[in-house]
């Protein structure tokens, strides 16, 4: 067992560790420490990991991931969220829906968030407000040849509590009234803002060169944990965890929202360049409504 990578940045620390989260999780965090957890456990589906086999039985698999649920759920806080990105094969759609099931022997699905990474939308189907001029087809994703299937631009993020009753900061990812007059009739309407709902727009960068850009099979961007981080409550939020910390995505986001970070990873590569990302001294640029400009990464990329 190696020594854990530590990164300060002001008053806040993100501690990294190259080991087991099962077994790192119960020796390293107290119990109920953990106030959210953002992830994106290995889906099953054969992708290919520096260490990891990403290829178990399927009962297996279930069974390990029930087990990482326990021990999640023994360091997360009473008022706490996890936050599980999950994806799947156009094959196998169900796959999802079964961690969904094992996990609710430890934990309540509160919300169902979609990520959606790529999305077409025709001008006729939106208003005038919009400015839209034209028909759009925005971000990015795998192509898939199939007579079968349509292309996969979705994947869940499931929104998990202990008791299904965490007050959460909607607004802080809200987004603006289109129609102005839509305030006056909505008694939350006042700060402008509203709820964003339950589908998550977030496209990634198209890349070069994977190994170079982003040398890692499923990355989530750095908005994804972000959001996540903002809509439990930054105020309310003492540490974040990732379980399967990979290339560092969400430690990004918790330390530019100034909360401390524990993560865990067993590839000594991935481990090292999550590392490297954290102590790039970079300063995001804010893009309209405070998003900073770094935030993209992302799995399938075209």
């Amino acid at each position: 067992m190696e020594h854990p990578f530590v990164y300060r940045r002001g008053a806040h620390t993100s501690t990294l560790y190259l080991e087991d989260c099962v077994e790192g999780m119960a020796r390293r965090l107290q119990p109920a420490s953990v106030d959210v957890v953002v992830t994106s456990p290995p889906y099953n589906i054969g992708s290919r990991y520096g260490r990891y086999q990403d290829n178990l039985p399927r009962d297996q698999y279930l069974d390990w991931l029930e087990g990482w649920g326990g021990a999640v759920a023994a360091v997360l806080a009473e008022e706490g969220s996890l936050f599980l990105n999950v994806g799947a094969r156009p094959s196998d759609p169900c796959l999802p829906l079964e961690v969904l099931f094992r996990l609710r022997r430890h934990f309540a699905l509160q919300n169902t968030i979609h990520w959606i990474k790529s999305i077409a939308i025709d001008r006729q189907e939106v208003g005038r407000q919009t400015g839209v001029r034209g028909n759009l087809a925005v971000g990015h994703y795998k192509p898939i040849n199939s007579r079968r299937f349509v292309n996969d631009c979705h994947e869940y993020i499931f929104h998990l509590t202990k008791g299904g009753g965490v007050a959460l900061d909607r607004l802080a990812v809200g987004v603006e009234y289109q129609d102005k007059s839509n305030q006056k009739r909505w008694g939350g309407g006042r700060q402008g803002r509203r709820c964003r709902g339950n589908t998550w727009f977030v496209p990634y960068r198209t890349i070069r060169s994977r190994q170079q850009d982003r040398p890692h099979p499923a990355t989530f961007p750095v908005r994804i944990p972000w959001m996540c981080i903002q809509l439990h409550g930054v105020e309310r939020t003492r540490l974040v965890l990732d379980p399967f910390l990979g290339l560092g995505h969400t430690a990004l986001a918790a330390r530019e929202l100034g909360v401390d970070f524990a993560g865990f990873e067993i590839d000594p590569e991935y481990f090292a360049e999550a590392g490297r990302l954290l102590e790039r001294r970079e300063t995001p640029r804010k893009r309209s409504g405070g998003i900073p400009s770094l935030f993209d990464g992302g799995k399938d990329e075209d």
